[in-house]
């Protein structure tokens, strides 16, 4: 992960062009569990927000919340804006986005964080206006979250299942894993477990393909052997007319002459 430069002084002289770096060089995660919930985390929120185009999702993004400091800078593992168009985007700069700061910010801690990174990424977040900031430890299980109160971000002391008040999820572990579940009671998933959710829909479909072609068969079949009972109910019928029997309507024949 990136070092952080907390310095809050612009550059002396702000007519001179100032880049904006897109990333460190870093890799987004350290390993695959932390790859694997971070990418839970940023497409099941980006999906909970599907309907919506107010809403910025962005996962391992700089985030430069002051204009001409390309020092200042640091990138939430899962941020989230409300207030703010989707779309792709280099870094959020943002004096570009109406100086809306991301309201809800994640880190998923991997084995080289140490605690005064971790402080130092709590006051920056604290310090540039972040509403909720979570933090999941995939080694312990344990989710700490922040919000802020009175101005400040304080640690919230759960009395029951962790929840996000901004996205309205919930929180909780369960045989060693991470379930965020929704306001609508649906769980987030792996891209393995939507894969594998999406092969069993497959296969019950093509079932379901074949049953309804099996039953239209069927059905073909007892139309055709309608069709051949009505014939040869028709050739009957004939060949009594033509000896001089008239069936009735009961079934019953008689002859002409009665």
């Amino acid at each position: 992960m990136q070092q952080i430069t907390h310095i809050n002084t612009r550059p002396r002289f702000l007519n001179e062009e100032i880049t904006y770096p897109d990333s460190d060089g870093e890799p987004m995660a350290e390993n695959t569990k932390q790859f694997e919930i971070i990418s839970m985390l940023h497409g099941g929120i980006d999906s909970l927000y599907n309907d919506r185009d107010d809403v910025f999702v962005a996962g391992d993004l700089f985030w430069y919340p002051v204009e001409g400091n390309n020092k200042l800078r640091l990138a939430p593992d899962v941020m989230v804006v409300f207030g703010r168009p989707r779309g792709h985007r280099g870094s959020y700069m943002q004096w570009k986005e109406e100086d809306i700061a991301p309201q809800v910010v994640i880190e998923v801690l991997s084995p080289s964080n140490r605690p005064a990174e971790m402080m130092d990424k709590l006051d920056f977040y604290d310090t540039y206006g972040v509403e909720e900031y979570l933090m999941y430890d995939p080694e312990t299980l344990a989710l700490k979250i922040w919000r802020r109160t009175g101005g400040y971000l304080r640690l919230a002391h759960e009395e029951e299942r962790p929840h996000s008040v901004h996205m309205n999820l919930s929180f909780h572990t369960e045989d060693g894993e991470l379930v965020i579940t929704r306001h609508d009671g649906r769980r987030f998933e792996t891209f393995r477990q939507l894969f594998s959710r999406a092969e069993m829909q497959h296969h019950a479909l093509v079932l379901e393909q074949e049953r309804a072609e099996q039953e239209k068969q069927r059905a073909e079949q007892e139309k055709q052997r309608a069709e051949q009972e009505k014939q040869r109910a028709e050739r009957l019928a004939a060949q009594l007319r033509a000896a001089g029997i008239v069936p009735d309507d009961g079934d019953a024949a008689h002859t002409k002459n009665g």
